[in-house]
């Protein structure tokens, strides 16, 4: 399956995805962006650095993460979260309609494989706390 590296302002994020759809954006410990995007790609890399350069809000992109049905329907419900906003996951529970799924709800949350895109990272706890999401809280060691 198609793929590239690119450089973001947060890491390396390696892209997957064919004529299908994107089916992974995740960042990575390799160091080196790809020499060239696969076309299949030039799309998601062109609005992730919009995104980025703040310039774009809300991506427009034929998705195909693999995952349960569960998953997928977790996933679906995060992209209707705005952009600038954050929800507990007590709310995203109760917007799926079941509060007592809610660990398995953050677990899929935390499953996402379509980093930013899909905006995991816009579920906090319900104290407002960071709890961490698929690409992992940014930690800023001095280097």
């Amino acid at each position: 399956m198609p793929s590239c590296i690119i450089e973001t302002p947060i890491g390396f994020a390696n892209i997957i995805g064919d004529k299908n759809g994107i089916s992974s954006v995740m960042l990575t410990s390799q160091k080196v962006k790809s020499d060239s995007i696969p076309e299949e790609l030039l799309d998601c890399v062109t609005q992730l650095r919009a995104y980025f350069n703040e310039d774009l809000k809300s991506f427009n992109l034929n998705l195909n993460p693999k995952g349960t049905v569960f998953q997928k329907s977790v996933w679906k419900q995060l992209q209707t979260i705005p952009y600038g906003k954050t929800i507990s996951y007590l709310e995203l529970s109760k917007q799926l309609g079941d509060v007592k799924a809610i660990r398995a709800i953050a677990n899929a949350n935390g499953k996402n494989p379509l980093w930013i895109i899909i905006p995991c990272h816009r579920v906090i706890g319900s104290d407002g706390s960071l709890t961490g999401y698929a690409g992992g809280l940014y930690k800023n060691n001095g280097s």
